[in-house]
């Protein structure tokens, strides 16, 4: 079993305490996460500020050549970063799996190495030129969760070097010895401190939250931590990215072929075993089409192969930890006693690992807590509806407004629903295709501030107007 050391300052850093991590499948002993105190940000926080001093200076066109140069060396060594992100989380290297993330973590660099933010000119006249230029923040405070490791690391470093800022970055304590990694590999092409990684449990968080070094925080992750961070971070007035929990509402109108759409709400809502924050989480269906919509979905999700992420032959893999597990299966459970027909799953076998079938519920409604409340696992509420004004008002009855989606042939109609749901992005027959030119967050209390392309790469700095 290998112990992990932090990454501060360009080298490796030991500590006095470990924690062993999981793998999810198996239950056995991975590796060993190093746990970080407080001194240990401080000296994190300490070398990304003196690192700053000369990365803030950093052309343009240095600054998009370092984040190519990261997104060589992970695709590099991806096939490494897939199997270590496997054993940690869990997800099968197939499919939508590990080697899928490495492979959108170097897609999103690569595009993000690309993107540029030149100096408007707001004002040319006799009278004199005004322009706005952006600057680099300073120091980064980057939080990352269990789910997409390595990907949204990348979403949250790259951005913030390539607008001339560094960064310190905590991962989840559940996944941390992959972002170790991808922290090391950075370092080979990055200066000393630009990029430095200590993990720990949620007391380093709430600690880098609330650090007067550092200048901005992204984090992402459900909504309570989301207002802890935000609360954490009052007295220093720093600055924040939120990408925070969903409860994405999908909507079948009357005109969708059940069999074409059956795929496509199947991975919208069952990607990573539907452990993401912009899955599907509950679909309303017209009455006209509720049974074959079931049956199709039913269908599709019979064939899809559950087991250890190791195994080639598996496509979707256990869920990540035992809180969770029992988080998911509870929420089945009420729906089932308040009257949910359990379509497919819907039981915990027992055995090896934190395995939870496949599992599609009819018949429910709001007031059960699989409808009202994030899953944030492989279990699906369908829920039936007859008048379209009422089922948008009950898509738009949640807290959350990360995603949602529009399922039928008369496009301009889908759009027309799409407009009125109270969400950061929709998507019409489809849910969850983010892309890295396309901005991406949530609006009520699933985030502020948005990710991806040029609108998400201005969240990483400041504005200065200067008057020539």
């Amino acid at each position: 079993m290998k112990r992990y050391t932090l990454f501060i300052g360009g080298k490796p850093v030991e500590t006095a305490r470990h924690a062993d991590i999981l793998n999810p499948s198996t239950g056995e002993v991975v590796g060993a996460m190093p746990l970080a105190t407080v001194g240990d940000l401080d000296a994190a926080v300490t070398a990304a500020a003196a690192a700053f001093e000369k990365w803030q200076l950093k052309s343009s066109l240095e600054l998009a050549d370092a984040c190519r140069a990261i997104a060589a060396k992970i695709e590099e060594n991806s096939e490494d970063l897939a199997r270590l992100l496997t054993l940690e989380q869990g997800k099968p290297l197939n499919g939508l799996g590990s080697r899928f993330e490495i492979g959108g973590a170097v897609a999103w660099t690569r595009h993000t190495a690309a993107i540029e933010i030149p100096v408007e000119v707001l004002q040319d006249t006799p009278e004199g030129r005004v322009e706005l230029h952006r600057k680099p923040i300073g120091v980064v405070g980057s939080i990352t969760p269990w789910n997409w490791p390595v990907m949204i690391a990348c979403w949250h470093i790259i951005p913030a070097i390539r607008a001339g800022n560094t960064v310190v970055v905590k991962p989840s304590p559940q996944t941390p010895l992959s972002t170790i990694r991808l922290v090391e590999l950075m370092n080979e092409v990055l200066p000393a401190g630009v990029v430095n990684v200590v993990t720990g449990e949620n007391e380093i968080g709430a600690a880098m939250s609330a650090h007067p070094g550092i200048a901005k925080l992204t984090f992402t992750g459900s909504t309570s931590t989301g207002k802890k961070v935000m609360a954490n971070a009052v007295d220093t007035l720093k600055r924040l990215t939120l990408e925070l929990g969903g409860n994405d509402a999908g909507i079948v109108l009357p005109d969708a072929d059940p069999k074409e759409i059956a795929e496509g709400l199947f991975w919208g809502a069952f990607i990573n075993n539907g452990q993401t924050c912009a899955c599907l989480k509950r679909l309303y269906v017209h009455d006209s089409l509720y049974d074959a919509v079931c049956e199709s979905l039913v269908a599709y999700a019979a064939h899809i192969p559950v087991g250890d992420g190791l195994s080639e032959q598996s496509i979707l893999g256990p869920v990540q930890n035992r809180m969770q597990l029992d988080i998911v299966a509870s929420y089945v459970e009420d729906a089932r006693a308040k009257g949910g027909r359990v379509l497919i799953g819907g039981q915990n076998n027992g055995g090896t690992g934190y395995f939870y079938p496949i599992t599609i519920v009819a018949d429910v409604d709001h007031g059960c807590e699989l409808v009202d409340r994030e899953q944030f696992g492989p279990a699906l509420p369908i829920i039936r509806y007859t008048d379209l004004a009422d089922v948008i008002a009950k898509a738009n009855d949640n807290p959350a407004g990360l995603g949602g989606s529009v399922w039928g042939r008369d496009t301009a109609r889908a759009k027309q629903v799409a407009g009125q749901l109270e969400c950061g992005t929709v998507w019409i027959n489809k849910h969850g295709a983010i892309q890295p030119n396309a901005p991406f967050g949530g609006v009520k209390q699933s985030g502020i501030g948005v990710e991806f392309g040029v609108e998400g790469l201005k969240e990483f700095t400041t504005i200065q107007t200067i008057f020539c």
